[in-house]
This record gives C-alpha cells, structure tokens and sequence, in this order.
C-alpha cells in the first residue's frame, strides 16, 4: 500500500514581488512525470523557471529534480523534499516562477520553491492505493466462462483481452492478490501463463 494524491491541485506563494505557481498531479510512473512537467513548460513559456520533481513506484525508488536554471539545490530539492516529508509517491510537483524584480538569494528561493509545493500538496486529497500487479495467460474458448468468473472477482479488472480459437487475457489485480488469482487460473482447464 501507498500514499499518493487523489487529483491535480494548485498552490502559489508571492516572495518578494516574486509570484511561484504551483502543481500537484497524481502520476502512474516516471513518463508520466516528465509529460506533465513538459506540458507546464510549454504553457508557461513566459515564465523565468519551470522547476519540478517526482516519485513514482510504490516502493518510492525513482526520485528526480530539475533546478531549470535556478542555482542547484535550490528549487528541485526542496520540491522533491515536500513530496518525501509527506511520504507521498507516484506524484509530480511543478512550480512555476515569474520573477519580481528583487533577487531572493540561495535561502530565500529554497523556502519559495518549498511552500509553493507544500501549498499545492496541501490543496490535495491524498488516498492510499495498492501496488497493482498484472498476469498474462492463454486459454481455450471452451474455458471462458470459468475464466470469466475469475476476472470479474472484486479487485480484478480486465487489462487486455483477445478472443478467438485460443484466447489471450492479462488481468491486473492488487499485488497482494497475484497469488490467489494465479492459482485460480492454475484451476482451469487448459490455461498456460504468458512469458
């Protein structure tokens, strides 16, 4: 189980005539991030900086900050340190930065890149979800119905499907379910898993 938000959310702080946007987006994995921060430079292309980071993987293992040309350190960190410090995952933070006119030095934009994000991750839901898990298996049609009875327990949804002499199914289940549902298919006559 995890912790992620439930929808994008919106925060911005104002330092020093210096107005930082923010956004929060819930993400499946790393390409995810990366296409919601291109989206926010794009719209954005006006703006002084574009900095963001992400984590994706129920696990939390892929972390990434991008500074975007302020000094280094001083806006992909604390970003990134906002989404840890909520032990927050599979989430996207982008702050956008127009500057005002007076320099806020390495301190000051560290403490502006970091209660933008925290404003944006406090305007945000947070659920907890379950690590999904996917099998891939080949059956005949003569064992659909029983496979069918599988794939419409709770909790199972159907990710792929081909339907013919030989039919091929992926199902994708909550990862602490993978087992019960595997040996389930194991049950019916003639399914062979995918490699």
């Amino acid at each position: 189980m995890y912790l992620t938000i439930q929808g994008p959310a919106e925060g911005k702080i104002t330092e020093k005539m210096s107005r930082f946007l923010a956004f929060a987006w819930p993400v499946a994995d790393a390409a995810e991030a990366r296409e919601v921060a291109a989206r926010y430079q794009k719209e954005y292309h006006d703006a002084r900086h574009v900095c963001w980071a992400y984590v994706t993987g129920a696990d939390r293992a892929e972390q990434y900050s991008n500074d975007n040309g302020e000094p280094s350190g001083t806006a992909g960190k604390p970003i990134l340190g906002q989404i840890n410090s909520l032990k927050l995952t599979n989430v996207v933070v982008v702050v956008v930065r127009y500057f005002g006119g007076i320099k806020l030095g390495t301190p000051g934009l560290i403490a502006a890149y970091r209660e933008a994000a925290r404003a944006a991750l406090d305007a945000a839901a947070t659920v907890e979800r379950h690590e999904l898990a996917e099998v891939s298996f080949h059956f005949p049609y003569q064992s659909m119905n029983s496979v069918m009875a599988l794939a419409k327990m709770p909790q199972v949804e159907i990710a792929d499907r081909e339907f013919d002499n030989t039919c091929r199914m992926t199902l994708r289940t909550r990862r602490d379910m993978m087992d019960a549902l595997v040996a389930g298919l194991g049950k019916i006559d003639g399914v062979t898993m995918a490699e």
